[in-house]
């Protein structure tokens, strides 16, 4: 499976906890936003943008690790919009007053609780 990892920027070390284990498990991540500073000029912008955008049309799943910010969301549409296979984890029940519609359309698998329960379910999902 070749999967990208949407979440916010604070979530950077959880992200590289799933990445870890997805790619030792044999899968293939298709860009690791977390090695990038943040963006601080408009061609850093850009070329991070381009990269995701790519990252994404090119992966078969999109996991979206909640809370998120407004990359997390533009790629959740991304996903979407390109009928990826969608994994959205949050640790807590979401916040229905605040959360996207998007969150709930057909086709988005939801999983609350503990990541690292999430992450083995995702590999035998896709052994």
């Amino acid at each position: 499976m070749k999967f990208y990892i949407a979440s916010g920027f604070e979530n950077k070390e959880l992200v590289q906890h799933v990445r870890d284990r997805l790619v030792e498990a044999g899968h293939s991540h298709t860009y690791d936003w977390t090695k990038n500073s943040r963006a601080v000029t408009e061609e850093d912008l850009r070329e991070i943008g381009h990269a995701e955008l790519d990252a994404v049309k090119e992966s078969d799943v999109v996991v979206v690790l909640l809370p998120g910010g407004k990359g997390t969301h533009t790629e959740l549409g991304i996903a979407l919009g390109t009928n990826k296979e969608i994994h959205l984890f949050s640790r807590e029940p979401i916040n229905l007053p605040t959360a996207t519609t998007f969150y709930y359309v057909d086709g988005i698998s939801h999983y609350v609780g503990e990541i690292d329960m999430f992450i083995d379910d995702l590999i035998k999902q896709y052994s």
